[in-house]
C-alpha cells in the first residue's frame, strides 16, 4: 500500500514543478519578438496613430524588437535602444541584422581570408540569407551582398 501512495505523491510533485516552469516561462523569460521593416521606407511615429508626429524613418530590413502591441500598432526598441511606433503592415518576420560599428568589412566568403567586397557603417540593415558558424551571408535592399561576422551586427 505504501508504494502506490509514494508514486501518487511523486506524480503530484512532478505536476507542480512543471506548472511552475510553465508559469515562469510565460511571465517574461521568453525571448522578445523581433520583426523587421518590409517597406522600402517606413515612418516611425511618436504614438500609435497616423495623427502622431513622424519622429524618424527607417529603411527596408531594419530589425526591431517589439515591446508592446496596441491594435495594429507596435511599440518597438531598436539596436540603439530608441523607441517608436510602427504600423503592423510595414513589418515582416524576415530575419535581418543591422551593423553596430563603423568601417565593418563585408567579405566575399565566410572568413577573414576572403576578399573585402565593401565596408559599411553603423546603422546599415541587411537581410540574412545564410549562416555559417559565426558568419552571416547578407544582402542589402540595394542588392549589395556578402558575408559579415556576427559580432559586428545586432
Amino acid at each position: 500500500m505504501l508504494v502506490p501512495l509514494i508514486f501518487l505523491l511523486m506524480k503530484q510533485l512532478l505536476i507542480s514543478i512543471l506548472a511552475i516552469i510553465v508559469t515562469l516561462t510565460g511571465s517574461g523569460l521568453a525571448r522578445a519578438q523581433r520583426l523587421s521593416v518590409a517597406a522600402d521606407i517606413a515612418n516611425i511615429r511618436s504614438g500609435p496613430d497616423t495623427g502622431n508626429a513622424v519622429i524618424w524613418q527607417v529603411e527596408k530590413y531594419h530589425p526591431l524588437e517589439i515591446v508592446k502591441k496596441q491594435g495594429d500598432w507596435y511599440l518597438f526598441k531598436d539596436f540603439e535602444g530608441d523607441r517608436g511606433w510602427i504600423y503592423k503592415s510595414l513589418l515582416t518576420d524576415t530575419e535581418t541584422v543591422i551593423v553596430k560599428g563603423d568601417n565593418c568589412n563585408v567579405r566575399s566568403g565566410p572568413g577573414t581570408d576572403n576578399d573585402i567586397r565593401f565596408t559599411v557603417d553603423n546603422g546599415v540593415p541587411f537581410k540574412v540569407l545564410e549562416k555559417k558558424d559565426v558568419w552571416l551571408h547578407v544582402i542589402h535592399a540595394d542588392g549589395d551582398e556578402g558575408w559579415i561576422h556576427r559580432s559586428l551586427v545586432w
